[in-house]
């Protein structure tokens, strides 16, 4: 079968499920108001990131992220969802990549368009303290933020395809990235950069100090990306559906 009725089949499934719609119309909520919040109460600090302020929404809204590619493919796995689909397209391979594409095409769309309009809410109460940032520093902080979001929408993709479950999937991950960036994080010194949240969030930084920069943290998030795609994508040929 044609790779694009494979694709055509995998975004209706997304469309018509309603739990994958609420997580990015969450992602979208939970990041502008966040953002707006943090823009509307930021106090005078002399270590003060207005992007980071800015876009802080994308913290919370990244957990919004995570759950949209875990349950995208951990629906698969309910009622013998995947039996049907690999009967229809035998070749394991092709049906990953249309799901993986059907996952990575919304989830950056939604990203972007949310990470502008944080970006704007935030601004609107941060107001002359935001007047230092640069359109391109803001620029790259609205695509930075779009990718990380969508980069981490596909880990968790990887991951529930690894997983073979949603539920196991944020049982790690929403506890890595709460506990081990923001509580073991700065005890662990600059190893930490490397995680894949960390690495990505550097892009949403107006100033930043150490190994990586916005573009190479992005790189960084990429590859434990597409490490987790590889796994899945392993698992789901060697594994019975």
């Amino acid at each position: 079968m044609p790779f694009a009725p494979v694709l055509h089949a995998e975004w209706l499934k997304i469309r018509t499920l309603r739990s994958l719609l609420g997580a990015l119309f969450a992602l979208f909520a939970a990041t502008t108001a966040f953002s707006a919040i943090a823009g509307a109460t930021q106090t005078a600090d002399p270590d003060f990131d207005p992007l980071f302020t800015a876009l802080s929404g994308a913290m919370p809204g990244q957990i919004a992220a995570i759950s949209f590619g875990a349950m995208a493919v951990s629906a698969e796995y309910h009622n013998g969802a995947l039996r049907l689909s690999l009967a229809a397209v035998p070749d394991r391979t092709r049906w990953f990549a249309a799901k993986v594409t059907a996952i990575a095409v919304p989830a950056l769309l939604v990203g972007l368009v949310t990470s502008l309009a944080a970006l704007l809410a935030a601004r609107a109460g941060l107001g002359a303290a935001a007047d230092g940032l640069t359109v391109g520093e803001q620029a790259r902080g609205v695509v930075g933020c779009g990718l990380y979001l969508a980069l981490m929408a596909l880990f968790a993709a990887g991951l529930a395809t690894l997983l073979r479950s949603g539920v196991a999937t944020l049982s790690l991950l929403i506890p890595f990235i709460l506990v081990v960036s923001f509580v073991i994080g700065d005890a662990a010194g600059g190893v930490t950069d490397f995680l894949p949240d960390k690495a990505g969030q550097i892009a949403l930084q107006q100033t930043h100090d150490g190994t990586l920069g916005p573009w190479s943290g992005l790189a960084v998030t990429a590859l434990w990306t597409a490490a987790a795609l590889v796994a899945g994508a392993w698992s789901l040929r060697r594994r019975d559906a």
